[in-house]
């Protein structure tokens, strides 16, 4: 699909910008022999001067800059004049505070222009940064193909990555991957399967998932705290600690998805860790509720993986970075603790989340719904405003575990359960956590 075509197939409307700086003549900065006749070639099937559009345009009803690769243009490759435009797409957006969409289909850096072609990546590299840091989001969807420095800059570089069915995604392009290399983890499938892209989304969704996503990542004053989810189920205060470890442990209660659920009127996924792992049992995003925007990481009951945690720290830093209160809810046995666990960071991975918590501007509201299983539960949790369900449990360990520890038997594992002073209503008198949520009367 033509630049312009994936424009309009995606605004409301569109106001192109035109670029700094002389257009490219002769054959380029390498003197490189049928350059200038190639890119004559180009304009002239194409109707465009260069491999990149960009402009103002409006998708949703909500404003934005846009930027849109002509892949017709010499397999819509990077040059110095396309690193200006890119350029200054990115600064047009930091001056007008407006989040900056990219519709990427390159083929990577242009040949005919070495070295010159490569360091514009540098430059993306460079503006992409200053617009993160002036905290306004870039969101990147990528058509076919997306490979070499323009997926490396543009498209992974994005807060949100989003593709289209059966693109080829990947650093390396088809002619330059081994010829070995299993061509499933080059493609738009493949890289969602990896968590390199949020989403999968079908060509006639776009707009209206684009149009989702900048109402989600709009921040209009300064970040209130999410308030606290209702609770899901009504139910009376344990007696015990290990009726509370029985209710939370319940295959019939609530879990993350069905709050989530109720909370949110509308909820976008963030999915994966950037370095290659995906963690079902943690579900994060960013939602609206009454038309406010709250990021959210939610455990799902089960031992946290690293990636998710690695995944929990990259949406609540981008929260931050983006002004976006946060909630977390809290629901796992612990972290996982095999051996992959620990091959893949699972220390590093915790203590991620822990530091992204502790220094986040933003306000943080956690909710303890299940269980509250250790260090890997606690990472999630807001130091000061914590509160917890009336099914639920927050335990420094297993009870069982604790047993073990303390050397005593299976059958002393009950009576650990109290010691360890782990119902909600102790968690509260202990200052751990701020209020029982939704507790019916009872003992």
């Amino acid at each position: 699909m033509p630049a312009r075509d994936a424009i309009a197939a995606v605004t409301d409307a569109f106001t192109e910008h035109r670029p700094p700086g002389a257009p490219e003549t002769g054959d380029g900065p390498l003197g490189w022999d049928g350059y200038g006749a190639s890119r004559e070639r180009a304009a002239a099937r194409t109707g465009e001067a260069e491999s990149v559009v960009y402009g103002t345009g409006r998708v949703g009803g909500l404003d934005c800059v846009l930027v849109a690769f002509e892949f017709g243009f010499l397999g819509g490759s990077l040059g110095r004049r396309s690193g200006d435009r890119l350029e200054a797409a990115y600064t047009l957006a930091a001056e007008r505070r407006l989040p900056l969409v990219s519709l990427v289909a390159t083929g990577g850096s242009r040949m005919q222009e070495g070295m010159i072609a490569l360091i514009q990546l540098q430059r993306v590299a460079g503006a992409s940064a200053r617009l993160r840091a002036a905290g306004l989001p870039q969101i990147a969807v990528l058509r076919d193909p997306a490979t070499g420095g323009g997926w490396a800059t543009l498209g992974a570089g994005a807060d949100v990555v989003l593709a289209l069915p059966g693109a080829q995604i990947g650093f390396a392009g088809s002619r330059v991957r081994p010829a070995a290399a299993d061509p499933f983890a080059y493609t738009a499938e493949g890289q969602s399967a990896a968590g390199q892209v949020d989403a999968v989304v079908a060509p006639d969704e776009l707009g209206r998932t684009l149009g989702r996503w900048l109402a989600a990542l709009t921040v209009t004053g300064p970040a209130r705290p999410a308030p606290v989810p209702d609770a899901l189920s009504a139910t009376g205060l344990p007696e015990t600690g290990w009726d509370a470890v029985e209710r939370a442990r319940a295959a019939g209660r609530p879990r993350a998805g069905a709050y989530l659920d109720a909370y949110f009127d509308d909820r976008l996924e963030l999915r994966g860790d950037r370095c290659g792992g995906v963690d079902p049992g943690m579900l994060c995003g960013v939602g609206l509720r009454a038309g406010q925007p709250v990021a959210y990481a939610a455990q799902c009951g089960t031992a946290t993986l690293p990636a998710g945690y690695r995944t929990a720290a990259r949406v609540i830093r981008l929260a931050d970075r983006l002004g976006l209160p946060v909630l977390t809810l809290i629901d796992t046995p612990g972290a996982a603790n095999d051996a992959e666990a620990e091959r893949t960071g699972a220390g590093a991975a915790i203590a991620e989340v822990f530091g992204a918590v502790a220094s986040a501007r933003v306000p943080v509201t956690s909710l303890v719904i299940g269980e509250g299983g250790s260090g890997g539960a606690l990472a999630l949790a807001a130091p000061g405003n914590t509160h917890v369900t009336a099914d639920s449990y927050f335990s420094v360990i297993a009870p069982e575990l604790a047993a073990a520890i303390l050397k005593r038997g299976p059958q002393d594992v009950r009576a650990t359960a109290g010691q360890l002073r782990l119902r909600p209503q102790d968690l509260v008198e202990l200052g751990v956590a701020r209020s029982v949520v939704g507790a019916a009367p009872g003992p």
